[in-house]
């Protein structure tokens, strides 16, 4: 029963559960490790003779004492998070009645604030383009055209990707008919291939421009030379060095070079860019629906958690800065009668 495969007669619950998350867009590494937890879970209980639909508490928790036995506690989370989700889609489906687990007690992970840069370091990551363009890390002797066209190429992406907050995957799937450089615009799929808007300041516009009259043509270029019948020009907007769409993996080993070039910290990602456009939009004094709109949350929830990450910001600033807040956090009862 922890196989995935069939046609839409013999599809199994998991099956049909995979196929829905398929259609909100979920990646395939999110399908890989739903299919995965799930899978092992209804297997468990089909050896124990336990109807899915039905597991009594004792066998929850069987299998809960098994998963924390065996596993981290995030590994554990994010399985049992497959599991409920499951669930919640059968009883949707009318597979089920309800989600078996809502009345089991279940290890919760202490919310971990996102990653930020600051607004330098973001500056570092841009001028570490210039030293990749010199060639100061690899000693490795290049195409000078390529070269350049390459270093505007990242230049773009890193804009655009900061500016409007966009997912790896929507810097990836961007199209040419999707900007409007005039309005300083770009419209995006999100998750659940839901549309929004994503603003472009004046460096992105800039750095887009630069790459759309210079670089675009010199990556394309290149491979309509190489291959006669090379057919017709993509419309995504980033090029890899092959004249080809760059795709998430491209995109993330760009990024992350630029990274250790620039001496960020170990973690930092292609999605701390995300975390950084949102809270640096609350530092700024954005309203909080705004940037949930920009970032295309579904619920404001989700966005909630960057007033964490900014009032932790502001209280940084306040110790560093207000001298009676560094006297108080070294002498917490100095002054007092």
């Amino acid at each position: 029963m922890g196989t995935a495969a069939g046609t839409a007669s013999t599809a199994t619950p998991l099956d049909r559960f995979l196929l829905s998350l398929r259609a909100k867009d979920a990646s395939e590494h999110t399908l890989r490790s739903y299919a995965t937890a799930v899978g092992a879970y209804l297997d468990w209980l089909e050896e124990r003779g336990a109807d899915w639909r039905t597991p009594a508490r004792m066998e929850l928790r069987a299998y809960l004492a098994k998963l924390v036995g065996s596993g981290a506690r995030s590994s554990v989370s994010q399985r049992l998070a497959a599991i409920r989700s499951f669930h919640r889609f059968a009883a949707r489906a009318g597979l089920a009645a309800g989600d078996p687990w809502g009345a089991i007690a279940t290890p919760r992970l202490p919310r971990r604030l996102p990653r930020v840069l600051e607004v330098d370091q973001i500056e570092r990551l841009l001028a570490a383009i210039d030293d990749d363009e010199r060639g100061a890390h690899d000693g490795r002797r290049r195409d000078p055209a390529l070269t350049m066209a390459i270093a505007v190429r990242d230049r773009a992406l890193v804009e655009v990707a900061y500016a409007a907050g966009l997912r790896i995957s929507e810097l990836a799937a961007g199209e040419l008919a999707s900007l409007d450089l005039r309005r300083g615009e770009i419209r995006v799929l999100g998750k659940g291939r839901k549309e929004r808007i994503g603003l472009l300041g004046r460096p992105a516009i800039a750095a887009l421009e630069a790459y759309l009259d210079v670089a675009r043509p010199e990556l394309w270029a290149r491979r309509a030379r190489q291959f006669a019948g090379a057919g017709p020009e993509p419309g995504s907007i980033f090029l890899n060095h092959e004249g080809n769409p760059i795709g998430v993996r491209g995109l993330r080993y760009r990024i992350d070079r630029l990274c250790r070039i620039a001496g960020l910290p170990e973690g930092v990602s292609p999605h701390t860019l995300r975390h950084s456009f949102a809270t640096h939009l609350l530092d700024g004094g954005a309203d909080l629906r705004v940037v949930q709109e920009l970032l295309g949350h579904e619920s404001l929830a989700t966005t909630q958690v960057y007033t964490h990450v900014s009032a932790a910001r502001l209280r940084a600033a306040y110790v560093d800065a207000h001298p009676r807040a560094r006297a108080s956090a070294v002498h917490p009862a100095e002054g007092q009668a």
